[in-house]
């Protein structure tokens, strides 16, 4: 396993982290399972963790506190993220910052993913939705100080909403965030526009989020993959979202080279780029942990395939099914 710096907390992460939404929150996951995955994950060389309160109601970050017990000799990084009070996925325009994350409300969660996590201070907490427009209020900057200076946390940052990176620059230039997760993949590359650079600049963490397209860039979806009943999937890849997304993965399979995978060529494109501090595929069992961080001792793609999938880049808006 790589490791990278993570901006500029200083902390050395692996370059392939672990996201744990699908082992609290989705159809299938079966906790002993998850649980022997998390610790091959840090036996190879996974030290960083992103989870969330929202994850099974706390589920996954209790998950990680039994990781987190069990390896107190070695330096892991635990995040986690504090749910919208509106419980809106993603964040509305035009609604106040009172709203979403006031101040009480904030602290409330941080004791109770402290609790979760069975710690007593979060290395990164961080905000589930995000809007550049609350930067106008200055109560945030005050909750996160405070939350700094009594040990709470170590380090602060955002959840940027999908498709929408160009949402976090002025944070990132604001000086209060010290993280920034976006949806970075071969299809979203808008990330390296604006936001990519500022944090660069600014010495921001990147932690890269839905590295497999919701697992299209896996390569076995068709036009008649189903999910079982209650999967977020199902409400995500409506007829719309799957036929169009299938036939950008059938467009892309002929550049993958002969002795690799679709995944795997997904993961090193972002590992490619120097300015990601981590990227967080979920990994549901050991298999994924085993093939996900091959992808890190694989090291970058030839520049010369990086620019033939620059041509894939797929700009879309967001839409009512792309929370």
């Amino acid at each position: 396993m790589r490791n990278r710096k993570f901006g500029r907390t200083g902390w050395q992460v692996g370059e392939v982290g672990y996201g744990m939404w699908g082992m609290g929150d989705w159809s299938g996951s079966d906790d002993a399972e998850s649980l022997a995955s998390l610790d091959l994950a840090v036996t190879s060389g996974v030290n960083f963790f992103d989870t969330a309160q929202a994850y099974g109601d706390g589920h996954s970050e209790q998950l990680l506190a039994k990781l987190l017990a069990e390896h107190r000799a070695i330096e892991i990084h635990g995040a986690t993220k504090v749910p919208p009070k509106n419980r809106q996925w993603p964040s509305r325009r035009g609604v106040p910052f009172a709203d979403v994350f006031p101040r009480a409300y904030v602290r409330r969660y941080v004791d109770i993913s402290r609790s979760n996590l069975g710690v007593d201070t979060i290395d990164l907490l961080q905000l589930h939705v995000w809007e550049d427009e609350w930067l106008d209020s200055g109560e945030l900057s005050q909750t996160v100080a405070e939350l700094k200076r009594e040990g709470a946390i170590r380090a602060f940052g955002i959840s940027l909403n999908r498709w929408e990176p160009w949402n976090g620059v002025r944070a990132v230039c604001s000086g209060l965030v010290d993280a920034v997760q976006v949806i970075y993949n071969i299809f979203e590359q808008a990330p390296e526009d604006e936001l990519l650079p500022a944090c660069r600049e600014n010495g921001v963490a990147v932690i890269a989020r839905v590295p497999f397209d919701e697992g299209s860039l896996i390569g076995n979806m068709t036009r008649e993959t189903t999910w079982p009943e209650g999967d977020w999937r199902n409400s995500y890849f409506v007829p719309e979202n799957l036929d169009a997304t299938v036939a950008h993965v059938d467009a892309l399979k002929p550049l993958v080279p002969v002795g690799m995978t679709l995944a795997e060529m997904a993961l090193r494109f972002i590992l490619s780029n120097p300015d990601v501090s981590a990227v967080i595929p979920g990994m549901r069992n050991t298999d994924h942990v085993m093939s996900n961080t091959a992808a890190s001792d694989a090291g970058p793609l030839p520049p010369e395939l990086i620019a033939r999938l620059r041509a894939h880049r797929w700009d879309r808006e967001p839409t009512e099914w792309s929370q």
